[in-house]
């Protein structure tokens, strides 16, 4: 038996540390046993239980040890699951995320950034992220609507829009996704040519691929928003893409010479335009001036043919002497009316005038430089061209008289 079970040899009723009776002066150490068993009722007494203490003898002090000891074992293992269930009813959500919170897993809350509470081994909190901008490229040949295949390099960028449908409707979103992306870019290149694919149409394809994906997604409903969708690269396939290169630099040539006539359209167009404006300026202007003047006549007319109503004869008279002075101002001829004769004499006065300066200028040649014989010589000469016009005005008066008789 043990040295302190009941019932054992009485001569050796004493701890292994104890060199004499328990009643004696012994210096050794504390009885470990009743200091435990004073921790256990200690502990009963904390939790209610007021039956540790009791019994005499062996017997109740072995059973008030039992009793203790599993006492101790409730109390840590309540504090420890009192401990689990505190740590496992507080979570923190990120700033950049929601919590979807799934009670008996059904949607029961989405809860915001910061600290929040929750039913331990009830709730179950899923955490999605929903300010980062997420993105995947996505590649594949597709045929167009003239039967030619094109390979296309497209970029995608989405973020989570509704955490509840993201976490809840599909089972993996980010592979739906990826299925509606190459749906939707087979669509649109589908219904489109070649050459829109590889040159003018590219931005517009990727508009065209942006709505129609967010559409899928909207039908089935997956929380998702699409930012952008970038259409990187379009090329045909490797054993014609050197036909292709030729082909895009015949359209790229075309285009220089579209942009160039272009240009020389919008340099020559404006100065056409420019003087079509000023010829109709001018005609305008002339337009003015011919119907002003043709009113002036008219009115000048009216004016004129009302002093002719008055007095016909004298306005007769008048209008013919202005119209013969209109007439012979310009010329270098004089017109004479000898009296009682029949015929106008007309002097050629510039022939005269050019014979007379011959003259003078041969009598100058001829002088001697003194001055005074060309000064004579030029009197002279006027004489001489004085008498030739009387003489010749008498000759015509002596014609016209013989014609008479």
């Amino acid at each position: 038996m043990a040295w302190n079970e009941p019932g054992g040899n009485r001569n050796n009723d004493r701890d292994p540390w104890s060199s004499g009776n328990r009643g004696g002066n012994d210096q050794g150490p504390p009885d470990l046993d009743e200091a435990l068993k004073k921790g256990l009722d200690k502990l009963n007494r904390l939790f209610g239980n007021k039956g540790g203490s009791g019994g005499s003898g062996g017997s109740g002090s072995s059973g008030g040890s039992g009793g203790g000891g599993f006492g101790l074992i409730l109390a840590v293992i309540g504090l420890l699951v009192f401990g689990f269930l505190a740590w496992q009813s507080v979570y923190i959500v990120d700033e950049r995320e929601n919590g979807v919170v799934l009670r008996f897993g059904e949607y029961h809350t989405t809860t915001l950034p910061g600290l929040n509470f929750k039913i331990p081994l009830l709730d179950d909190v899923r955490m999605v992220t929903v300010t980062d901008v997420r993105s995947f490229k996505s590649t594949g040949h597709m045929l167009t609507s003239d039967e030619n295949i094109v390979s296309v390099n497209l970029g995608v960028q989405y973020r989570v829009q509704d955490p509840k449908d993201f976490v809840l409707n599909v089972r993996e979103p980010n592979t739906t996704l990826r299925y509606a992306t190459d749906s939707a870019l087979r669509h649109e290149v589908g219904s489109a040519q070649l050459s829109g694919v590889l040159t003018d149409k590219r931005a517009e394809l990727g508009q065209n691929v942006e709505e129609r994906l967010q559409r899928f997604l909207d039908s089935y409903v997956v929380g998702m928003q699409i930012l952008r969708v970038n259409v990187e690269s379009t090329q045909p396939p490797e054993a014609v893409q050197e036909a292709f290169q030729d082909v895009q630099r015949a359209r790229e040539e075309r285009q220089r010479i579209i942009d160039q006539a272009q240009r020389y359209r919008n340099r020559v167009v404006p100065e056409a335009r420019g003087q079509a404006q000023r010829i109709r300026e001018d005609a305008n202007a002339y337009q003015a001036k011919v119907v002003e003047a043709a009113q002036g006549d008219t009115a000048r007319f009216l004016d004129v043919l009302g002093v002719y109503e008055e007095a016909p004869e004298i306005t007769s008279r008048r209008l013919y002497i202005e119209t013969m002075q209109q007439v012979l101002t310009g010329t270098s001829k004089v017109v004479v009316d000898i009296e009682e004769g029949n015929n106008l004499m007309m002097l050629p006065l510039d022939q005269m005038m050019k014979g007379g300066a011959r003259a003078m200028a041969d009598d100058a040649s001829s002088g001697d430089g003194s001055g005074k014989q060309g000064i004579g010589s030029t009197e002279d000469r006027i004489d001489r061209i004085s008498d030739d016009v009387i003489k010749r005005m008498r000759e015509q008066n002596s014609n016209s008289g013989r014609e008479r008789r």
